[in-house]
Parts: structure tokens; sequence; C-alpha cells
């Protein structure tokens, strides 16, 4: 590998006036939380900025409905179901216990308003009715949950219903549940809007979201809401303030107070001593390396993914970039190949790395580019 300097896109970035800043800050601890566990990551960098017990098994209670939500729409975007199909509703549905949407046995209901009176009014009878249609049975549903879920990472969480219902095998973790609410405004953000919904109504009854921070902080945009007496009260908020999206997870609170004060006191923290911004885009080049043998004599390397990073507040001048790059490059060359490493550091401090990988294809060269190169490399 050979080491890079300082490369002109990164350098002009580090450059700009507006990036200049006062002396670096101080950041203190984390708030101290009256909760069983929690998490802070910004949802740009991945970065986490505070945490306790954040792989600890935990019940998720509603929280569940994330996942629920998140198999629904993958399926709805495959095509397998669609947001104005006419879903029955089963008397299993509409048995269902805790908070309801208040739909009724032998009717039907169109999709999407089963969307929101899950998310909005965190409907058992809506998720039921939900994992009956997409999947033919709410155990067969339950399959489609582990399979996202080990797709998403969510190595530590296992479910056992569609709705959060207490049970021996429906577990989760603070840190794969900040994952799960990262994939959902991520993978759908047509429909991440329906998380800031106050209200809804259906059959003439009247709900409110359960997540108070959505009246008290303009903010917050999202997402979940749980609560079990064995679980206590959880809540995963999302909160966007100018670029910067910060993603909270907290679990196992006394009230619902408690956790809307808890999850505030955590997103505070988060956008007073921290900021994150956009480095480098993908797909742009970094760099220029001779590759031998090709039909080009440069190929272009870069990113394959938006490089963002988060810092304490007034240290962007402490933030530096350099690269590795392979020494000899070989034709042929495919898009998206690594050939080296992106290393960004705060000081002596590494904070993020990246494959540098190939920006396009570059096949072989003909005869004479061959054996052209070849003589060159004798004396490369």
């Amino acid at each position: 590998m050979k080491i890079a300097r300082l490369f002109p896109p990164l350098l002009f970035l580090l450059l700009l006036p507006a990036l200049a800043t006062a002396a670096p800050g101080l950041v203190p601890k984390p708030p101290a939380l009256a909760a069983k566990a929690w998490l802070l990551t910004d949802y740009h960098s991945g970065q986490v900025l505070a945490e306790r017990n954040a792989d600890e098994r935990v019940e998720p209670a509603s929280l569940t409905k994330m996942m629920t939500a998140y198999v629904v729409l993958s399926e709805i975007e495959k095509g397998t179901v669609g947001e104005d199909d006419e879903v029955p509703v089963s008397e299993k549905a509409w048995r269902m216990q805790g908070s309801k949407m208040f739909i009724e046995v032998g009717k039907r209901v169109p999709l999407h308003e089963l969307l929101k009176g899950m998310v909005i009014q965190s409907g058992n009878d809506a998720s039921v009715a939900l994992a009956e249609h997409v999947a033919g049975s709410e155990d067969a549903f339950v399959d489609l949950m582990n399979l996202y879920a080990r797709r998403l990472g969510m190595t530590h969480t296992h479910f056992a219903n569609a709705t959060g219902w207490p049970h021996p095998d429906h577990y989760t973790t603070a840190r794969d549940l900040a994952r799960l609410a990262a994939a959902l405004i991520r993978d759908f953000p047509e429909h991440y809007g329906l998380y800031k919904e106050k209200e809804y109504t259906w059959n003439n009854i009247r709900q409110f979201n359960r997540n108070r921070l959505l009246w008290i902080d303009e903010r917050v945009d999202g997402i979940k809401t749980g609560h079990t007496e064995s679980a206590g009260y959880c809540l995963v908020a999302s909160a966007k303030q100018n670029a910067m999206r910060l993603i909270s997870v907290v679990l196992g609170t006394a009230s619902d107070k408690a956790r809307a004060t808890a999850s505030r006191k955590l997103l505070n923290y988060g956008f007073r001593f921290y900021e994150t911004f956009l480095l480098h885009r993908a797909d742009e080049p970094l760099t220029e390396m001779r590759i031998w043998k090709g039909e080009k004599e440069m190929l272009p390397l870069g990113l394959a993914e938006d490089l963002w990073i988060t810092i304490p507040r007034g240290q962007r001048k402490q933030v530096k970039a350099s690269m590795s790059v392979d020494t000899q490059l070989m034709a042929p060359a495919r898009k998206g190949e690594p050939h080296g490493e992106v290393v960004i550091r705060l000081g002596d401090r590494v904070i993020a790395k990246k494959p540098l990988v190939a920006l396009e294809d570059v096949p072989e060269g003909g005869l004479w580019r061959m054996l052209v190169d070849s003589a060159l490399l004798l004396f490369e």
C-alpha cells in the first residue's frame, strides 16, 4: 500500500471558512438517566454519543411495531402487497388486547389505514391484521420479522409476535433498536412522515400519538413508544436540527413522563455538544491512480457511500484526512472494488475508516497496451 497526502477534495472542505471555529469546547459526560438502558447515536455517521447497557437483552413492548412496519413496507416495495389492499379483519386481530385501533371483525380495512392505526395509535389489532395479510398468519409473519432483523444486522434480537406482547422468546437491545430506527428512516423516507402524526381517528374514535415529545420539541419527528408492566416505559425518538439527525433509545423507565424527559435529555446533549457534517459525497473522485494494462491509464478512486463524521463542537480544525492506496493497480478494474482506505482522525484518534473504491470499470487494454505497460513496469 502507498500512503497519500491529504487529498484535495477533503482538504478543500476542511479549510472552508464556514468550518472555522473558536477554540475547542469541553464535552461533559452524558446525562445519567433513570432507565434500564439507553443509547444516543447520530443517524448519518452512525457514531454513538452516549450509551448504557446498550447490548443488554430487554423486552421491546410496542417498539416491536417498528419491525412490523419495516416488514410491511418492504413487502409493499416488493409488490407482494399494496397500500390500497382491502385487508380482512380476522377474529384473532379483533380480539387483541392492549392498545387498539378498534377495527371490526369481518370487515375490510385499507392497508394504508391499518399502518396509521399501528404507527399512530399503536393498535395491536392493526398489527395482527397486517401480519396476517402480508404472510397468511402471524406466525409466518414473525419468521419474516426475524429474517429482516438478521439482514439489518440486529444480531441480539428475536421476535415472537408482531405486537410486542410479552413472551420469553421476544427480546432485543437498545443498539439493535437504533439500527432498526435508522433503517426505517433510510429505506422508507416517503413513509417516515407517518411517525410525527399526532392523532388519528378510525371508527369515530379519536386517539393521540403517545410520543409526547411531538408536542414539546419541534425537532422531534418520531418514532415509537412502548410499554408493558415488565418492559417499563420505552421510547425510540428521532430529531433533526439543521443537517444533524439524532436517534435516541430509552428503555425501562418508570412512567410516560420519565421516558420523554430522559429522551429529551439525550437529544439536548447530542445537539448541544456535537456536530455532524458531510466530509465527502459518494461517487465523487478523491484521487486518480495509474492503472496498468488497461484501456485507460488513470482510474478514479472515491467512496461508495457518503462520508459523514460527528465530532465535539469547536473541533473541526482538528480533523485530518489521509488515504492509502494499492501500490500497483492492474486492469481489469471493476466499479466498487476496494483499492485502498480513507482514514479520518480527530487529533490522534481515528474516528472513521472507509474503503477507497474504483468509481468506474476499466477493462484490459489491447495487445499493444499490454506490451507497452509490461515494458514500463520493468522500470517501475
